[in-house]
């Protein structure tokens, strides 16, 4: 099993902008991962307290992501933390080195990893 993160943040507290750059974020990590739909056990979100028009959780849905078990949750406010905010850690059932997972920070993001964002 390995674990991915990633992060997006999102321009408009808009429920179709939640939702279209969730779906963004999830459509990289699958594709720079090799991972497909059925290989996912869970993914957790997080979104920050601004983000209030929808559940980041529907896009994974939309993508055909039906099996796995999904939950969101709001991130931890701390002063000065960056706004507009989505995380997510995707659990996946996939024989892999942990270290060859690329995680996908996007869109001003890649402020949280700067260690590993690409």
């Amino acid at each position: 099993m390995i674990s991915i993160r990633g992060a997006i943040v999102i321009p408009d507290n808009t429920k179709a902008c939640i939702l279209g750059e969730t779906k963004f974020l999830i459509e990289e990590i699958l594709k720079s991962n090799n991972v497909e739909a059925e290989e996912i056990i869970s993914i957790v979100f997080s979104a920050t307290r601004d983000l209030t028009a929808s559940y980041p959780a529907p896009a994974a849905r939309e993508l055909g992501i039906v099996d796995a078990s999904l939950l969101c949750v709001q991130e931890m406010y701390v002063e000065n933390s960056l706004p507009m905010c989505i995380r997510l850690l995707m659990n996946v059932n996939k024989d892999s080195n942990q270290k060859a997972v690329k995680h996908i920070y996007l869109n001003g993001a890649e402020a949280l990893r700067p260690d590993i964002a690409k």
